[in-house]
């Protein structure tokens, strides 16, 4: 067999290098210079810190009503990040209006309807079907989720102007006057709390008087828990963040974002300063360096009285050895997760942490950190100066205590209650909301807001409280309290709550973020098929990273378990 070898190609010269043009501008998006300098206007001397990138990007929200590519890729420059980052965050919150480039940015003016389960029950759909008529073609109408004011329901947001009982009359009426949002004038200011004795506690703990092992200890013999959802032991969470390494942190949450509350709202308003007292001396308990307090963007008028407040506590030397610092929220309900809170305030996307470590140990900017809810530190200064016997001597049921419970839905009298630990939810429409609405007849009640599930009437006499509810698959939360009537149809009920954590969940895990989404689709589509919601529901409790899509099916399990003659109706709505 013969081989033939082709022969060697012959040498050839070095390639002569191809003459490349340079390019006339940089890669990436190209960055405006009149967008550039309006950007630095409203910056100004500020820090251009990386955490406080939601805090600038609220500026131009606030300045121009949308958040252009143009500016967007300047604020990347001038914070020198990248523009990716600076984008994921504006498309991350529902507050900020983000306008790719060739798009047509939003009307002037955007009414936002809340579609929450008491808004909806007195009204919603109606007015969002009825307002783009009467409001006109320049003005947007959309969804949004609970404003906080359910029991004013239903309420919608004229730009940040809330109008409570809202028809669209009385809509069209603010949308006329398109007046901006103004510091709410709070019955108890400065002044007030101080002439009442206040601030007196305060600087007792700051000139040694009283020392923190007794604080604490007043607090714990008190059983003061965490009155934003958990219920975890005040006291004992003082003494973890203490035995960690300093610098410590504290950062306070404002953001209840749980359909059907509104109390940390009820109590800013009225007493905001007995607030700012218990967070200073919470502060001083842990020794934090700084204290971030973290509020609901849908509170304006109560952001801008806090900072006028908050300037006058600062201006009489009441914050020591400690830095107060601000955060406005910008739509989004995960941020009330205290991990997802501390994404935030650092100026990331809301996304809840993986635990360990927890956020004692590693919170805000890595360091130990305290996180409060509003009504925790609201009741320090009473605690304190009371004693703990004027806590435990108060209580129903063999519970011990008092509860803020934020009442709406069909009872004649909703709002904030402040009754004893372990009322029931028939007791609680009885003796404090003046009992049903006229012609309502109590089918059901919500004991914790949105993911603390649905019981009927005939088990209105378990006590509600932490640990009371867990065993039928509920729990009290926050304390909130929907009280729903044979007007309700309970798969509505459990479709609307569905559908409020599809639109919430950060997306961050797949059982949560495809399981809402897929539930809600086949809520509404029906027939119910029992089996295949139970086995969704399984998945997103037992695998989604934190409690919002771990809860997000209690309310569907509690129509199939306690609700079986209403899975044969027609889907209802209101």
């Amino acid at each position: 067999m013969t081989v033939i070898i082709p022969p060697k190609p012959p040498a050839s010269s070095p390639a002569t290098p191809v003459r490349r043009k340079p390019r006339r501008t940089p890669k990436g998006r190209q960055v405006d210079p009149q967008a550039l300098e309006e950007v630095r206007a409203l910056l100004v001397d500020r820090s251009r810190r990386r955490d406080l990138l939601i805090e600038n990007l609220h500026l131009i929200q606030d300045k121009y009503g949308h958040l252009s590519a143009a500016h967007l890729a300047a604020l990347a420059q001038e914070m020198k990040m990248a523009l990716t980052e600076v984008y994921e965050v504006a498309t991350f919150y529902s507050h900020f209006d983000v306008v790719k480039e060739g798009e047509t940015p939003p009307p002037a003016i955007t009414v936002r309807v809340c579609d929450s389960l008491s808004c909806a029950m007195y009204g919603s759909e109606k007015l969002l079907a009825e307002l783009p008529k009467t409001v006109g073609k320049d003005v947007r109408v959309i969804r949004a989720p609970c404003m906080g004011a359910c029991d004013r329901a239903p309420v919608c947001a004229v730009g940040h102007n809330q109008v409570f009982k809202a028809n669209k009359d009385n809509v069209a009426a603010a949308v006329k006057k398109r007046e901006h949002a103004h510091a709410y004038k709070t019955p108890k200011d400065f002044d007030a709390y101080v002439k009442e004795g206040g601030y007196k506690l305060l600087k007792e703990c700051l000139s040694g008087k009283r020392t923190r092992e007794d604080v604490i200890a007043i607090v714990s013999d008190a059983g003061l828990r965490g009155l934003g959802g958990a219920g975890f032991p005040t006291g004992r969470k003082w003494s973890l963040v203490r035995a960690e390494p300093a610098p410590r942190m504290m950062a306070v949450n404002g953001d209840e974002g749980e359909p059907g509350t509104f109390k940390d709202r009820y109590y800013l308003e009225r007493d905001p300063h007995r607030f700012i007292e218990g967070m200073l001396i919470g502060a001083w308990v842990v020794e934090a360096a700084e204290v971030y307090f973290y509020l609901r963007d849908e509170y304006p008028e109560i952001r801008l009285m806090f900072e006028q407040e908050m300037e006058k506590v600062e201006a009489a030397g009441l914050v020591q050895n400690t830095k107060f610092h601000f955060r406005r929220g910008a739509g989004a309900y995960i941020c009330g997760e205290e991990s997802a809170m501390i994404e935030s305030i650092e100026g990331k996307r809301g996304l809840p942490r993986h635990r360990p470590p927890y956020v004692a140990q590693v919170g805000l900017f890595g360091r130990p950190t305290l996180e409060q809810n509003v009504e925790t530190l609201y009741w320090i200064r009473d605690i304190i100066e009371k004693g703990a016997s004027w806590v435990t001597s108060q209580g129903r049921h063999e519970r011990k205590g008092f509860r803020s419970f934020s009442v709406s839905g069909r009872v004649k009298n909703p709002g904030v209650k402040l009754a004893p630990a372990g009322i029931t939810v028939k007791e609680l429409i009885d003796e404090y909301c003046g009992g049903m609405a006229d012609g309502e007849t109590f089918k059901a009640y919500l004991p914790g807001g949105a993911s603390g599930g649905i019981l009927p009437a005939s088990m209105g006499d378990i006590p509600l409280d932490f640990g009371t509810l867990e065993k039928y698959g509920c729990f009290v939360g926050s304390h909130a309290v929907v009280i729903l009537s044979e007007k309700d149809d309970m798969k509505a009920v459990a479709l609307n709550l569905m559908k409020f954590f599809e639109d919430e969940s950060c997306g961050q895990c797949t059982p949560c973020r495809a399981g809402t989404e897929k539930a809600a689709k086949l809520m509404a589509e029906g027939p119910w098929n029992e089996a295949l919601l139970t086995e969704l529901s399984s998945a997103m409790r037992d695998a989604s990273i934190c409690g919002l899509g771990q809860a997000a099916s209690n309310p569907l399990m509690c129509v199939f378990k306690y609700f079986p003659d209403e899975l044969k109706k027609p889907l209802g709505s209101w």
